[in-house]
């Protein structure tokens, strides 16, 4: 998701390398062109218009700029993010709370807009479901959009709307290697990972326990309950109750109101997540954490092989070496160190590509499954997830699978909201398809928003 994996094609490098030196010339570096696809909406395509996209359309902004052209971009809830060659970054799409980080006077462009302010050359994007950051060259996070549960980290005195990009001052003595962004909070990764925003059902990988805006949240047990409390108590009167039982009855009580306070709470400023299991040197993350071995914490996590949630990173022991993990609306993906990808969560609309074989498509599949198809000749390099959709790069192509948007959010003028799988249509596939995009290209980069995606693609002339 973050990290170049070319080593994996060594000998399509040798190859096109010998075709240039016997031939004498000097070879042209490849184009670089910015394809987007699924729904329209607020411009979130970069297209110049409103419509909806069934297959990957260009994006004329940046054909029009060969001399800087796009090396990554970052799908959102309705906007986007790219990032150039000489680390200037564009926006598009829906700016209802400031996300695009151009002010707040524009409700929305229909074409990609240079964000300003940012000082320094962005090396990183992401883009989360209302709010957007950038790393630089010099490891310094900056961040924009709605701050409505404290997630872009500036502290408590913050807005709950900040429209241009703002330097995150918690983290002015760290080096941040990369971030990513959920729906209400975010992450980033310095070597070790932090964590700010809605700390509800254990995103935030801190436990129980935690200092939030001012109060903690304890698992200590009650006190025996003073006879202003007895009213409280069900039907069955105190005196009829062993003190084991009352003890077990408040204690539910107690974990209850603490769950709906950690449901509610909010970290304003970036926490380091501490590991359950035994540290490693963290590699990537996601919406949640990636490391040597995985660790996860998040709402209802699949991977454990059981309902409750995790509210502080736990590690997944099946699975092997991994280099790249991506977090869906209830669905997670990953792939190892050999290429191989995993998945698991809910399959809901055939999300997790592993087919029709299950009794019901909301099934949910609890423990890692890898995810096998003929159709992946060569190891899975990249993944992302969108809400209920998936992409991964696997050799030269990209693949889709699950939402394919035919119950999308609205229908005017008889266009679909969807096709943000990218073949053609909006229906549902239920396993890997390839997305098809023009002759001699080359995926490098892709990404899912919430339901529209983005890549990037390389052209050569042979």
């Amino acid at each position: 998701m973050w990290r170049a994996t070319a080593r994996r094609w060594p000998w399509m490098l040798r190859s096109t390398r010998s075709r240039w030196l016997s031939s004498g010339a000097e070879p042209e570096p490849p184009q670089r062109v910015a394809a987007l696809w699924g729904n329209g909406d607020y411009g979130r395509l970069g297209l110049g218009a409103l419509e909806s996209q069934w297959s990957p359309t260009a994006c004329p902004f940046f054909l029009d700029r060969a001399g800087d052209p796009p090396v990554s971009l970052a799908c959102g809830g309705a906007h986007t993010l790219f990032l150039t060659q000489s680390g200037r970054v564009f926006a598009t799409g829906l700016n209802d709370f400031g996300q695009l980080g151009i002010g707040s006077s524009v409700t929305h462009t229909l074409e990609p807009v240079e964000i300003l302010g940012i000082q320094e050359k962005v090396v990183e994007i992401a883009a989360g479901n209302h709010h957007s950051c950038a790393v630089s060259e010099d490891g310094n996070l900056f961040i924009w959009g709605r701050n409505s549960s404290g997630q872009l980290g500036l502290g408590k005195s913050a807005g709950k709307l900040v429209s241009t990009p703002t330097k995150v001052d918690y983290l002015a003595d760290c080096r941040i290697k990369m971030a990513a962004l959920g729906s209400e909070h975010s992450i980033a990764v310095t070597g070790k990972v932090l964590s700010w925003g809605a700390a509800g059902a254990g995103r935030l990988g801190h436990g129980h326990k935690s200092g939030i805006l001012g109060f903690s949240l304890t698992s200590r047990l009650p006190r025996i309950p003073s006879m202003a409390s007895v009213a409280n108590l069900p039907p069955k009167s105190y005196s009829d109750m062993s003190l084991r039982e009352l003890i077990d009855l408040l204690k539910a009580r107690l974990e209850a109101k603490e769950e709906a306070a950690n449901r509610a709470a909010v970290l304003a400023q970036p926490v380091m997540v501490v590991p359950a299991a035994k540290e490693k040197k963290v590699e990537c993350v996601a919406v949640l954490v990636q490391t040597s071995s995985l660790f996860l914490a998040a709402l209802t996590v699949p991977g454990f092989g059981r309902l409750n949630e995790a509210f502080k990173p736990i590690i997944v022991e099946e699975l092997p070496f991994s280099e790249e993990v991506a977090c869906g609306g209830y669905h997670t993906c990953v792939v190892t160190d050999s290429g191989f990808l995993y998945s698991w969560g809910t399959n809901e609309n055939g999300c997790l590509g592993l087919g029709v074989s299950l009794t019901r498509d909301t099934d949910m599949v609890r423990s890692p499954e890898i995810l096998k198809s003929s159709l992946f000749k060569l190891p899975v390099s990249k993944v992302s997830c969108g809400w209920k959709h998936t992409a991964v790069i696997s050799g030269d192509d990209i693949y889709t699978w699950g939402w394919g948007g035919a119950n999308g959010t609205f229908f005017e003028d008889g266009h679909s909201s969807g096709g943000q799988l990218g073949h053609g249509d909006d229906v549902d596939y239920f396993v890997p398809m390839m997305v098809t995009f023009g002759k001699n290209a080359r995926a490098v980069h892709v990404s899912c928003g919430f339901n529209h995606t983005g890549a990037i693609y390389e052209f050569t002339e042979n």
